[in-house]
This record gives C-alpha cells, structure tokens and sequence, in this order.
C-alpha cells in the first residue's frame, strides 16, 4: 500500500523530471491509497492552477482508490505525530493515513525525509 503526498501528485500531474521519476514509483489503484485531505489539497490546486474540468477528473480518478476519510483514530495519531515530529497539520495527517495503513509514504517534501516508511523523490 502507498498513500502518494500532494507534493508527489503535483510534480507527477504536471510532468516535471522529478514527476516522472514519482510516475514510475506509483502503485496499482487497488494499493493507492488516498486521504481525503489528499482529495482536498489536489481539488485546490488543481481548480486554481489548471481548472475545475481537471480536477472533477482526478478526483473522479482517486474514488477508483482506496480513499481513506479522516477517522477519529487517525486524526489522534496525526495530533501525536505532529507534535513529535514537529509536522503541519495535514503533513501529519497524511503521515498518519499511511501509518494507520501500512503503507509508505511518496513524497517530494524534504520534512518527511527522516522519518520511517517514506519514500522521498528530491525536488533537488
């Protein structure tokens, strides 16, 4: 399982090199896993950057994952793993999904890159 950050999705949707490099690291739509703060940040990006008609599309793409709501339980892991690991609010939301999940983390964002279960493609 691999829950893909926003950071990785962006390079990946606009086709930057390290974007393709995120490409060839994404999982299978069964083994995808996707927080709904995930769901939110693409929609506002997208809708911003690129438009409504993509981000209907991607979004529409991410319900054919496992899409994974903010539960009570993840969002408690989320509050302890900010505070021990000095994350925002949504990077410890995410980091927390995967946790919850087993699964890892693909992300361009360096703040990840110390922690276990991540998968970091450098924007550098």
């Amino acid at each position: 399982m691999r829950v893909v950050d926003t950071s990785a999705w962006i390079e990946w949707l606009i086709d930057t090199p390290v974007g393709k490099t995120v490409g060839r690291q994404l999982p299978e739509e069964s083994q995808w896993v996707v927080p709904t703060i995930i769901q939110l940040e693409l929609t506002k990006w997208l809708t911003r950057e690129i438009g409504e008609e993509k981000a209907d599309q991607i979004i529409a793409f991410t319900e054919k994952c496992v899409v994974v709501p903010l539960t009570t339980r993840i969002a408690l892991l989320a509050a302890d793993l900010s505070r021990m690991h000095q994350l925002a609010t949504a990077d410890a939301i995410v980091y927390a999904t995967a946790r919850e999940h087993g699964a890892d983390l693909l992300t361009c964002d360096s703040h990840f890159k110390d922690l276990t279960q991540i998968m970091l493609i450098s924007k550098k």
